[in-house]
């Protein structure tokens, strides 16, 4: 009887080891997504993109404006019980001037995003890390030093729209999150380095990719590594071109609407970060 107890207390362990591992699985949760959301990766590719991250479970992670949730529903997951998940959003002043004549019909979600993120992302995982939420410029003090990752992915352009020095701010704060040695990454919608610089303000959805190295770099990070593994060579805006021409907005009609879908996605630079130890 003893030896029976034995191996069932083993064969628990050994399928609470395999469910810790199979939920904080990457490419398992990548594939278990919808199919909405799983279009996207070929423009997106978040299993290698993260993993350039060098982002793992159990880790203390930062997704700056999480939107629609799309990546947040990767992450949650895969951080898991063990780790921290923070969600961290424009302020509502910059969020009224983000959607100007749209502000009536976006207010009570932007309002309430403090108190409701947190609860909303913890249905994505069975297993959820400890959740949490804050505005860029206002993290809590007791988060600094704290983190390991700071993801600003395809967030930076309003940052630097209105008030450049919002991106300058994001950057510096998330240097005082991080551990050393902790990582920022970044993905932007990328402006040729040739186009007028006005116009690649991130009013038109596009940085130059030396606008955001410099931000980083004066607030102390040292470039580590560049990928194009979200690039698309496909995309070369001109000064008459927004990024919300092509998908997923997709704000073309007719003929340029085919033009846009041809395209796809936006050419993407794809940057990391990193604190000094």
């Amino acid at each position: 009887m003893r030896r029976l107890n034995w191996v069932l207390a083993g064969v628990a362990v050994a399928f609470f080891f395999s469910a810790t591992v199979h939920a904080n699985d990457l490419e398992t949760i990548v594939a278990g997504r919808s199919e909405e959301d799983r279009t996207r990766d070929q423009y997106r590719n978040p299993i290698e993109t993260l993993s350039f991250f060098e982002v793992e479970p159990g880790m203390t992670v930062v997704e700056t404006l999480p939107g629609s949730g799309w990546y947040t529903r990767i992450l949650v997951p895969y951080v898991g019980s063990g780790g921290r998940f923070f969600g961290a959003n424009y302020s509502v002043d910059l969020f009224k001037r983000v959607a100007g004549d749209r502000w009536e019909s976006w207010r009570q979600q932007i309002e309430n995003w403090l108190q409701t993120f947190p609860g909303q992302t913890a249905s994505l995982s069975s297993h959820p890390p400890e959740l949490g939420a804050f505005i860029i410029g206002q993290a809590p003090a007791e988060l600094a030093g704290q983190v390991d990752r700071v993801l600003f992915i395809r967030s930076l352009h309003h940052l630097n729209r209105f008030d450049s020095w919002l991106l300058d701010e994001a950057a510096a704060e998330a240097y005082v999150l991080l551990k050393p040695g902790g990582i920022v990454g970044v993905v932007q919608h990328r402006a040729p380095e040739s186009n007028d610089r006005e116009w690649a303000n991130g009013s038109q959805g596009y940085l130059k990719q030396s606008r955001v190295i410099d931000a980083f770099e004066a607030a102390g990070f040292s470039l580590e590594a560049t990928s194009e593994l979200n690039s698309n060579s496909l995309d070369v805006p001109t000064e008459n071109d927004r990024v919300w021409r092509l998908p997923p907005t997709l704000r073309a009609e007719g003929e340029a609407r085919e033009v846009s879908l041809a395209i796809g996605e936006s050419d993407r630079m794809t940057l990391k970060f990193a604190k000094p130890k």
